[in-house]
């Protein structure tokens, strides 16, 4: 029901505005960023611009941030890089409902700009809706909702007045980090499958806040770019609690079972799973177009090579444990100053103990 509401919404704004009508000089740009969601595409939040103009009865909010769950192979082309992203446009009631329903926040930037640049922000919003350009693909730090709408209104302005304000000295993982905070599986889950890129200092704006901190700092012609800041839903903070199955201590318990045991066959049942998933970090990295998950160092310590340690014996086994033990030691040193540290180190005790154990017992 919601997407054919959604569709049936998008049928009527694209035949109200398919002739792009010029705007009053009473219109008004603005630019909505949304507060996070329960679901992990909505954890960052999310960015929109509304153009109102009562004059010819337009209230109508562009938005990057739309893709098809329908998509054949959606979960493949996700992953891969290639997922086709798109612009739709809703009536301003329609957008504002969904963040109300949810209790999502909702904050409004009126920018002050010029008739022309209103005109043309509007016509840029339009083409990208109009045409092919109204597909893009989605790039989690390099191209997404929140990018577009910078670039669109940098267009517009004619120069780089929007960019990175919030701290650049840190890294984009750890710039992640509080969106995660009562969310320990999806922050497991993406600090596994994130590589060295992330690593990397946080110098490219890419989330809403950092727009919404942009837009408020800069200036145009030596006037602030915001004219008049409101929010427009207030929104109620998520606060799932604290929950033992979803906190690291679930892990911790289930890697300190698994080395108490002190069993042979759990032992290499448990470390072939994690060659496994070793094994699927290497294929992303070779498969997906996403710079992210390059360069995925987490192999080191999930390896590949766990896959052969049932199958071999003696001095083989002996050379396959100590080169295992190399490279955990390599990866402990490498990660020791990295922001996922603390949340990889019961790995990191646990996979360095099993292997020990088992290279002692071959001597």
């Amino acid at each position: 029901m919601k997407k054919t509401f959604l569709l049936l919404s998008l049928f009527f704004v694209l035949q109200s505005y398919a002739q792009a009508p010029k705007l009053s000089q009473e219109a008004a740009i603005s630019v909505f960023t949304c507060g996070k969601g329960a679901e992990l595409y909505s954890t960052f939040g999310h960015t929109a611009i509304r153009i109102k103009d009562s004059v010819n009865n337009i209230d109508v909010v562009y938005n990057y941030g739309a893709f098809d769950f329908d998509t054949e192979h959606f979960y493949l082309k996700f992953v891969k890089g290639d997922l086709q992203y798109f612009i739709i446009a809703s009536s301003y009631a329609d957008f504002i409902y969904e963040y109300q329903y949810d209790n999502r926040e909702v904050i409004e930037q009126t920018l002050n700009l010029s008739y022309t640049q209103k005109e043309q922000l509007f016509e840029l919003l339009n083409q990208s809706l109009f045409s092919e350009d109204r597909y893009y693909t989605y790039k989690f730090i390099d191209r997404n909702c929140t990018t577009m709408v910078m670039d669109k209104i940098n267009q517009t302005i004619g120069k780089t007045i929007l960019k990175k304000v919030d701290d650049q000295s840190i890294s984009y993982r750890s710039v992640l980090y509080p969106y995660f905070e009562d969310h320990f599986w999806y922050k497991l889950g993406i600090n596994i499958i994130f590589g060295a890129k992330t690593d990397s200092k946080a110098e490219k704006l890419f989330l809403p806040i950092e727009l919404l901190n942009s837009l408020d700092q800069a200036k145009i012609n030596g006037k602030p770019l915001v004219a008049k800041k409101a929010v427009i839903v207030p929104g109620v903070a998520i606060n799932i609690g604290f929950s033992f199955f979803n906190s690291i201590y679930f892990i911790a318990v289930i890697l300190l079972v698994i080395v108490l045991v002190n069993k042979k066959p759990v032992t290499l049942v448990y470390l072939f799973l994690l060659g496994l998933l070793g094994l699927f970090l290497s294929f992303v990295g070779l498969y997906s177009f996403h710079k992210e998950v390059l360069w995925n160092y987490n192999s080191l310590l999930f390896n590949p090579i766990f896959l052969v340690l049932p199958f071999v014996k003696g001095k083989k086994l002996n050379i396959v444990l100590k080169a295992c033990l190399v490279m955990m030691a390599a990866y402990t040193l490498f990660l020791f100053n990295k922001a996922d540290f603390f949340l990889m180190l019961p790995f990191i005790l646990s996979n360095g103990v099993l292997l020990y154990r088992l290279l002692k017992k071959q001597q």
